[in-house]
């Protein structure tokens, strides 16, 4: 009777996987593949199912199975299975404060393809050689992908003027926030991982300063877009996209640090700084009321 206790345990899981799991869920193999770290539901081994947090081994013959106590071990199949797939992804802490009842990709998490200055190289290398032709290629390809983003953008109304003077202001509020330690409206104008980025920035700053006098002199000596990109989040919605700007700021600053009795210890507020930031903005193409936000510092 002990040897046949698994045989009659594996006909069993393979009924209720036949008709659970591949209707239902798909096949346990395609989502092994997709989720990372998650073993394959091997229909020969021996598994436990979690009902209301007990664990219990199913070693009864098929043949004393009754109809109704099959259909309970299909349920207990599936039940755990589901329940395992819907408590994987949690909502960011903005759509949970928000009260959204999906799960809605609010930022991408990354900057893709972020920019890097390419180093210049001899005319004749670049028409006469194989390794040119290649460089070439590159740059032509890169200059495309910023071109067609661009394209997509102003199918929304983009102005280049606009968003310059947007991005300014966005520019000259971040560097107040973080000036005066502000976390809280700190929220707003940048993304969830950039504020966690943002928010050690400010506890490592006040470690070492007690206040900090910031001034950003306008107008700003410069601002250029260095590039542009698309991130898609849906292969079947072309549409469902988010857009990363990146942004060249050259302006005049003025600074000054102060220790806990008042006493500067760096920077001069009565003096002028010429000062480069690299940033990347982001916004939603398909979000009704996105706005931009500051998504990542390029430091070269």
């Amino acid at each position: 009777m002990a040897y046949r206790a698994p045989h009659a345990f594996r006909a069993l899981l393979r009924t209720s996987h036949d008709r659970g799991l591949s209707q239902l869920l798909g096949s346990s193999r395609c989502y092994s593949r997709v989720i990372p770290n998650v073993p394959e539901f091997n229909c020969r081994g021996i598994s436990s199912f979690s009902h209301k947090g007990q664990s219990t081994f199913v070693l009864t013959r098929a043949s004393a199975l009754t109809l109704q106590e099959k259909k309970n071990a299909e349920f207990l199949i599936f039940s755990n299975w589901a329940r395992f797939m819907t408590t994987q992804v949690k909502a960011p802490p903005q759509a949970r404060q928000m009260g959204a009842f999906q799960v809605t990709m609010l930022s991408p998490g990354i900057v893709y393809e972020p920019y890097a200055p390419r180093v210049p190289i001899p005319f004749w290398k670049r028409w006469f050689t194989r390794s040119g032709w290649t460089r070439t290629k590159e740059d032509i390809i890169l200059e495309l992908k910023s071109a067609y983003a661009i394209a997509k953008l102003r199918k929304f109304g983009y102005s280049k003027k606009e968003f310059y003077e947007e991005a300014i202001k966005l520019y000259k509020e971040i560097n107040f926030l973080l000036a005066h330690g502000d976390k809280k409206s700190l929220r707003k104008p940048v993304t969830e991982k950039m504020y966690s980025t943002l928010k050690n920035d400010i506890k490592m700053r006040e470690s070492m300063w007690s206040k900090v006098y910031w001034e950003m002199i306008e107008p700003v000596v410069k601002i250029r877009t260095l590039r542009a990109r698309l991130i898609g989040v849906d292969r079947k919605d072309v549409n469902k996209v988010f857009i990363q700007l990146t942004l060249e700021f050259i302006t005049k600053q003025k600074f000054e640090a102060y220790d806990s009795n008042g006493n500067v210890v760096a920077g001069d507020k009565n003096k002028e700084v010429l000062v480069r930031d690299i940033w990347v903005f982001e916004k939603s193409l398909f979000h009704k009321g996105s706005y931009w936000r500051l998504c990542g510092k390029i430091v070269l």
